[in-house]
């Protein structure tokens, strides 16, 4: 929500106007701090600006509090720090941010203008839970509108990228846009040019968050989930890929979406053979599906079974860290140049499983079948990889294990998947019939399984216990309830915990 900002007096009490600003590490707050405290003393005030580091979250959110007023014979008396319901202006870097500073009183529907970047740059806490734990942006928005006389939101971080800048001017930009501040837009661009870094970059994101605050931003960025990349490939595998998608177009309307981004992922992930066997599969559960039940059946089928197909493993891995569109994107991140070289460290830790993994099938079950072999597997690899991607010897290493797709079908790991993937459709097709809604529920909990290494072992070990639960629920009519509630309680920890309880309550009751 963007909201026009015609030029306004003050609101500042007893004269001293009191801003505040939230930023964590590599935003660029303490720049903002500076352009802001230099532009107010260009145009005659006295200015006090302070920072209180904070350690709660990422790499500690910091509080800097900027005070001024017009200057006079009599020095003024500033405040250290923000006091609830006592700012005239509230800047904040991330959307969290934004519901940080509601929270802590800092906003008020009588007094503050809210200046906010609508982007997220995910807490350590939204990042650890296994499951789907970003807070929810909408709700924050909703507050801020409420708690806000005057609110601008914008995705001030993406309006930087583009011109090659920082978030820091953007907002500075807005800032002056807001016309809080009774300075002319030419001091605040003065005290960039002043400050002799990065300016003409700087400069162009100042005007495009200047625009964004007086004109408003059309937002066009989707949020959802997120789609595989489209095919591309050689004539005839284009052929192929076609035929794939006409048989998704010829299933019922309902399942196509999902059918075509589940195919997508697959056939990206190997190859278009893969995409035929991907649609055996699911066309097993528009079988027995109908259009009575809205085809919820299929729908969930078609998502999770190609997540199933789409695993994580080494080669996977490998792939989409030698990929150019993540490698141009890590740049662009960053902000570097054409002409600037990046370096790139890449964390590479499979466990002997994962190489084990990689053997041929038969190979693959002696080495496992052998502590031994096993314990050797564990010591060269178990201490983990940092591979310096920006060199040739690493990359190409990692680029060769992206390149053996053709040979990924016949490892111990794909054997391994491709049988645990039958006996799962299977429960939950056999589920069809007598409970159609813990069915669906059924196919729901592979998102249980995620990710390689550690991280796959814990959700392994998760849906193992949630599909084992299944056994006491059936028969009960709030079975695919009670299903649900178990696969959340399973997201909330990553040591079960909350897993292990929500199972002892359904013990109690059968």
């Amino acid at each position: 929500m963007n909201m026009q900002a015609p030029q306004q007096e003050s609101t500042a009490v007893n004269g001293i106007f009191k801003l505040a600003i939230l930023a964590v590490g590599g935003q660029g707050g303490g720049v903002l701090t500076a352009w802001i405290e230099s532009v107010a003393r260009a145009q005659g005030y006295d200015v006090q600006a302070t920072s209180v580091a904070g350690v709660s979250q990422r790499t500690g959110a910091t509080i800097y509090y900027i005070e001024m007023a017009p200057g006079s014979d009599q020095q003024p008396v500033f405040a250290l720090a923000p006091s609830g319901g006592d700012v005239d202006v509230m800047i904040a870097a991330e959307m969290m941010e934004v519901g940080r500073s509601i929270m802590r009183g800092f906003v008020t529907p009588d007094r503050t203008t809210l200046i906010g970047s609508t982007h997220r740059q995910l807490a350590v806490s939204e990042k650890t839970i296994p499951g789907d734990g970003i807070a929810d942006a909408a709700e924050v928005r909703a507050a801020a509108e409420i708690a806000a006389q005057r609110l601008i939101l914008a995705d001030m971080d993406q309006l930087a990228v583009a011109q090659g800048s920082v978030i820091s001017a953007s907002l500075f930009g807005a800032l002056a846009g807001a016309g809080v501040l009774p300075f002319p837009r030419v001091a605040f661009e003065e005290a960039i040019r002043a400050s002799g870094k990065g300016v003409e970059a700087s400069l162009r994101a100042f005007d495009a968050g200047y625009s964004a605050a007086q004109d408003g931003e059309e937002q066009t960025q989707k949020q959802g989930v997120p789609v595989a990349p489209e095919i591309i490939g050689p004539e005839d595998r284009m052929r192929q890929w076609d035929g794939l998608k006409a048989w998704v177009q010829a299933m019922p309307d309902p399942v196509q979406d999902m059918a075509l981004a589940g195919l997508r992922k697959v056939v990206d992930f190997q190859d278009a053979a893969y995409g035929n066997l991907y649609l055996d599969h699911l066309n097993r559960a528009i079988g027995v599906d109908g259009a009575d039940q809205g085809w919820a059946l299929s729908i969930a089928a078609a998502k999770y079974i190609a997540n199933a197909m789409a695993y994580d493993d080494i080669i996977k891995v490998a792939d989409l860290k030698t990929r150019a569109p993540r490698l141009d994107r890590i740049r662009r991140e960053m902000g570097a140049e054409d002409a600037q070289l990046v370096q790139l460290t890449e964390f590479f830790h499979p466990r002997a499983e994962e190489v084990a993994g990689l053997m041929p099938a038969a190979m693959g079950v002696k080495w496992e079948a052998s502590p031994r072999r096993m314990a050797l597997l564990a010591k060269l690899f178990g201490r983990g990889r940092r591979l310096r991607t920006d060199t040739l010897r690493a990359f190409l290493m990692l680029y060769v294990l992206g390149g053996l797709k053709g040979y990924r079908l016949r490892t111990r790991r794909h054997a391994v998947e491709a049988a645990h993937l039958e006996v799962w459709l299977a429960r939950c097709l056999a589920m069809r019939d007598q409970d159609y809604a813990l069915a669906v529920e059924l196919f729901k909990n592979r998102r249980l399984i995620k990710g390689y290494s550690d991280t796959h072992a814990r959700g392994l070990g998760k849906f193992d216990r949630v599909m084992e639960a299944a056994d006491l629920l059936t028969g009960r009519e709030d079975a695919a309830e009670w299903m649900a509630r178990l696969r959340e309680a399973a997201l909330q920890d990553p040591e079960g915990k909350a897993l292990s309880g929500a199972i002892e309550t359904v013990r109690s009751f059968v």
